[in-house]
């Protein structure tokens, strides 16, 4: 199982099925604990108890926020196959479940060398280099700790930056990486398809609390700048989904999502 080691909150503790681990508030917004960072780590705990090295898709329900501090993850093994195993973790705090994930695993080198048709109806995003692009500083009054691990570039500055009226599109793209210049591994994806604002924040709404996420992992990252495309199509009873592409430097499509959110009033 590969090291999940770009912050010390993702160690676990103990051989499993059952987990020990820390929210230490580092990854944190507005409502607890990043939804990403939360389902990073509920995906390591599963790998940890299945017998194939990569993450192919993860699925993640938010039961409550998670509130630094000692944390438990319940690891269970629902089938292993041939070629993919399943399993679900149980995140908990304070004897309460904070998210309940399920993930199937793979060997995505095993299943390259395989072969078989492919067929690609995206692209990467369009953009300048991030040595031609602008720093986008989350700024916010209490400050969010997870937006100073996150280093993110992009073309134009949004209107919630330079305080203009929003757009009424609700598309964000840019560049993503680790602020302190640790490289991104396969791991690492889940937190980054969860990384930027919300692209819904060019409708005027301000903060919306994740009730699911999916995501799924194409391929391990080369070193490097992600570059990301987010984006919302529907929203309607204050609900709304947003999906997001991750491209790696050299120009695969690494990792997609979609997550459904709420909008808080």
């Amino acid at each position: 199982m590969g090291a999940f080691e770009f912050d010390a909150a993702m160690t676990l503790a103990g051989d499993g099925p059952v987990f020990g681990a820390v929210l230490d508030g580092r990854w944190d917004g507005h409502e607890g604990a990043n939804g990403g960072f939360l389902l990073s780590l509920a995906t390591r705990a599963v790998g940890e108890v299945l017998p194939f090295p990569d993450p192919l898709v993860v699925s993640g329900f938010y039961l409550r926020p998670g509130s630094p501090g000692q944390a438990e993850v319940r690891t269970e093994v629902i089938r292993a196959g041939r070629t993919t195993a399943f399993g679900q973790a149980s995140l908990r705090r304070d004897g309460k479940e904070v998210l309940r994930a399920t993930a199937a695993y793979t060997d995505l080198a095993a299943a390259a060398a395989r072969g078989g048709p492919s067929y690609a109806g995206i692209k990467p995003p369009d953009l300048p280099p991030p040595s031609r692009c602008q720093a986008l500083h989350r700024a916010a009054n209490p400050p969010i700790s997870f937006a100073e691990r996150i280093e993110s570039r992009v073309a134009e500055l949004p209107g919630w930056v330079t305080r203009t009226p929003p757009s009424g599109n609700p598309v964000y793209q840019g560049w993503m990486r680790f602020a302190d210049g640790r490289e991104p591994d396969l791991l690492s994806l889940p937190l980054f398809v969860d990384a930027v604002a919300p692209a819904a924040m060019e409708l005027n709404l301000r903060r919306v609390t994740t009730v699911e996420l999916t995501v799924y992992l194409r391929a391990r990252p080369a070193p490097g700048w992600l570059a990301y495309r987010t984006l919302t199509r529907y929203l309607a009873g204050g609900y709304l989904e947003e999906d997001a592409e991750l491209w790696d430097s050299a120009g695969r499509l690494v990792a997609q999502s979609r997550q459904l959110a709420l909008v808080l009033r």
